[in-house]
């Protein structure tokens, strides 16, 4: 087998052999009877050659002949790669003993976790690219750095921005006692001071390789940084850079950034959606650099935008309703910070366990009286959907939130009458 360019015919002197150990797992990956490090070993080839616009000749037929060809596919219902057969009049079929004969068999890359399957924090190091993958397919591999999210709907490139915001405190909301002064600068200097506290590697910093501002993608400096720290990167760990730059909109593989210009990545850039719409911005944006296939150096690979309150403020939020029910959360943290009670607003980005199972609220506050020291927990839901999956998944969960202090949902009638601010002052009545 080897990598081609695409759009060719295969015959061309420069394509590239796959080392036989790649070639095996592959076909195991490819038939549906390998292990878990051939289907890395097979996902990783597959997401390298759809960057490196390459596609995969079959050598079924001889190596004189036209090969049959396959190309990288994605799947994103479920985040990961797969091979097609390309297949024509024009094109040649691979034999019928060939294990390409046949569609590659989908029992594993379907597999999508619901979406009330718990999201646990990402374990491992801060990364998501791999080594080259002739070096996956013949040394023993983590599990814990699979990013193809087999059995899961959320990529880990979304999992490890919640992992740093969550880090840098950027979905807590002080009470407004604490006189903390909002703005895209602390923001992101939040951040940074987050990434001083992450490994990529080991003994590689996060803040070593990690970037707040396109600048630094336009002028080459990340390149050039990953070329300099590449040498002294762990030999089983792929040199990887992070940048996380601010957005008001987002298309195809386009990030727009508020000063016009425009980042470009390799990939389409992921984000969270409702029934196949986009969240509108702005998002907070996580850019992954690494290296391209076939030496074609270091470039941003892939990206994730989280949807976020505003720019002074990176609390994550799900939906635009969340982002109304945010809004009159802040509100009522105000009025109860001249009537004498502090507040704090907490947006949870992975799953508490209960007695009951594991949950996840939309959003949590503590409020404190500053005169009698009496302490209220108020779990918020913001019911924006009307699914029938997405209310029987609330109908699971509530139980389980009131484990965890009294509860008020929000509908959106509350919200655009303006009656939500009262209601949840009511329930909290401190």
């Amino acid at each position: 087998m080897w990598l081609i360019h695409r759009d060719t015919d295969g015959k061309s002197r420069d394509r590239i052999p796959l080392p036989a150990p790649l070639r095996e797992a592959l076909v195991r990956w490819y038939v549906g009877e390998g292990t878990l490090r051939d289907e890395q070993a097979g996902v990783t080839l597959v997401q390298n050659a759809r960057v490196g616009q390459r596609w995969i000749a079959c050598s079924c037929l001889g190596s004189d002949k036209a090969p049959p060809i396959l190309t990288p596919a994605y799947l994103s219902e479920a985040e990961t790669y797969y091979l097609r057969r390309l297949t024509s009049t024009k094109r040649p079929e691979h034999r019928s003993d060939c294990p390409f004969f046949r569609d590659q068999a989908t029992n594993r890359i379907t597999e999508v976790r619901s979406s009330n399957t718990p999201t646990d924090p990402p374990s491992g190091f801060f990364e998501v690219l791999r080594p080259a993958p002739e070096k996956l397919a013949q040394r023993p591999e983590d599990d814990s750095l699979d990013d193809r999210t087999r059995n899961a709907s959320t990529p880990r490139l979304a999992r490890l921005l919640w992992r740093l915001l969550h880090s840098a405190g950027c979905n807590e909301i002080a009470p407004l006692i604490t006189g903390h002064e909002w703005s895209i600068k602390e923001e992101f200097a939040a951040l940074g001071r987050a990434a001083g506290k992450i490994e990529i590697a080991p003994g590689m910093e996060l803040a070593r390789a990690f970037w707040t501002h396109p600048r630094p993608l336009e002028a080459g400096a990340v390149y050039g940084t990953l070329r300099a720290l590449a040498p002294k990167w762990p030999k089983t760990h792929a040199p990887q850079g992070f940048v996380a730059l601010y957005a008001h909109a987002i298309k195809g593989n386009e990030i727009h950034v508020p000063s016009g210009e425009t980042v470009t990545i390799a990939t389409r850039v992921q984000s969270p959606s409702i029934r196949g719409n986009r969240i509108a911005g702005p998002y907070i944006v996580l850019v992954v650099a690494g290296e391209y296939p076939e030496a074609h150096g270091f470039a941003p690979l892939r990206a994730y935008a989280q949807p976020i309150y505003n720019g002074r403020m990176f609390v994550p939020v799900e939906s635009d309703f969340e982002r109304k029910t945010l809004k009159a959360l802040l509100a009522v943290q105000h009025q109860l910070h001249v009537s004498g009670v502090d507040v704090a607003i907490g947006k949870p980005l992975f799953d508490t366990m209960t007695p009951h199972g594991p949950c996840r609220p939309d959003f949590m506050l503590e409020a404190r009286s500053r005169v009698t020291g009496e302490l209220r927990t108020l779990v918020v839901e913001a019911m924006g959907f009307d699914n029938a999956d997405y209310e029987a998944a609330k109908a699971k969960t509530h139980p389980r939130m009131r484990t965890l202090g009294e509860m008020v949902t929000v509908e959106p009638s509350e919200i655009e009458q303006d009656v939500a601010v009262r209601k949840i002052l009511r329930t909290l009545d401190i």
